[in-house]
């Protein structure tokens, strides 16, 4: 596992869910066998890993990449590094021959990404891209909305995500200075534009073209260390996809945003037989028998309570972690010698809609895809 000693490859992959599942004595499978996990921690820091380690009860860890690659008891890489440093890493570990799991973006390049499933085919191992958003309950509950029919025919879908990321100076910035800088391979379109491929391809359609705008809100941010740098890269982009079945998709993504909504994301889904808004855990509905009426007229204020015409979903189910929820479903996919769904190649499609969506922000216009497919 290397660079889990970032925020997100610490908590949600590491501790939630490799330690979690060895500490409950491991995956069971299908068959009722269990499967045992035991990381190998990998990052440039001993300390910090030497400190990791110690409290976590992790016998092997090592700033060394070859080393870890070269332990042939470890089968599967895992990668959460900065983006920059993460084509060569899993080239090195797909040469090894060993099974990958990545988070996204996986490459900075749609060439680059189209290197990495070549060299996984050739070599014949798994890979998983992290899609960890499709394992959330609020889009769980969404995706059981679209499979049951509720919808009728879906017509648009519009999203709103992000929250204020502070600058620095006044209150110690919530994310890292490297978000913020173009050359370190930061960027809300890059970062963010992944997600929404494959929230989109897998609840309502594949993406056919995009218009989209990036920019840059906050131009001067402070680092780490309190100092000052100029910020390169786009911190909110504003998108328009045309999704096949004639299904628009709207997206406002920003770091540079105050919340006034349930959630830090919500999607609203909008057809003919009612209507959803989902976030992060919660899912409200409106049905078409129970749509209010509303009449338009700017002489009188509006009376009406329209969010408490929403019915919420229940939980009545109960939702795993959705980042252990696809590491368990990527170690059973591995241990079943099987393709995981969610691979390389939907990696390399994400990618392909941060390119269209630079080109279009960059260009003025409408960016249409083809969609790229392993073994093309």
């Amino acid at each position: 596992m290397n660079g889990i000693t970032g925020r997100m490859g610490y908590r949600q992959h590491l501790l939630r869910s490799i330690l979690a599942i060895r500490d409950e004595g491991g995956l069971v499978l299908p068959g009722g066998d269990r499967l045992q996990v035991e990381p190998v921690i990998v990052g440039r820091s001993a300390d910090k890993l030497s400190r990791i380690a110690k409290e976590h009860g992790i016998a092997d860890w090592t700033t060394d990449l070859g080393e870890a690659l070269a332990d042939p008891t470890a089968s599967i890489y895992f990668d959460a590094q900065v983006t920059s440093g993460r084509k060569d890493a899993i080239l090195a570990a797909v040469a090894a021959g060993k099974h990958v799991f990545t988070e996204k973006p996986i490459a900075e390049s749609v060439a680059d990404g189209i290197e990495l499933v070549r060299a996984a085919e050739a070599a014949g191992v798994r890979t998983g891209v992290v899609h960890d958003k499709l394992y959330l309950p609020g889009l769980l509950k969404l995706k059981r909305l679209i499979d049951s029919g509720f919808f009728g025919r879906i017509l648009s879908v519009r999203g709103e995500f992000g929250y204020w990321v502070f600058e620095g100076d006044l209150i110690p910035a919530q994310r890292p200075s490297w978000n913020y800088r173009a050359e370190d391979g930061g960027g809300m379109v890059l970062d963010m534009f992944c997600h929404w491929n494959y929230v989109m391809e897998n609840l309502f359609g594949k993406v056919e073209a995009v218009t989209a705008k990036a920019v840059t809100h906050i131009d001067e941010r402070w680092d780490e260390q309190g100092e000052r740098y100029t910020a390169t890269a786009d911190d909110a982009a504003y998108g328009i996809f045309e999704l096949d079945g004639g299904i628009i998709a709207q997206i406002n993504s920003s770091w540079a945003v105050r919340v006034d909504r349930k959630e830090l994301v919500e999607f609203q889904v909008d057809g003919t037989h009612g209507s959803a808004v989902a976030g992060l855990f919660g899912c409200r509905i409106q049905p078409r028998v129970r749509t209010p009426k509303p009449v338009w007229n700017p002489d009188l204020p509006t009376t009406e309570d329209f969010r408490g015409q929403w019915d919420e979903v229940p939980d009545n189910q109960e939702f795993t972690n959705g980042f252990r929820a696809q590491w368990e479903q990527f170690l059973t996919d591995v241990d079943a010698g099987r393709p995981h769904p969610y691979d390389l190649a939907a990696g390399v499609r994400g990618l392909q809609l941060v390119d269209a969506g630079l080109t279009s922000s960059t260009e003025g216009r409408r960016v249409e895809i083809e969609h790229f497919q392993a073994g093309a």
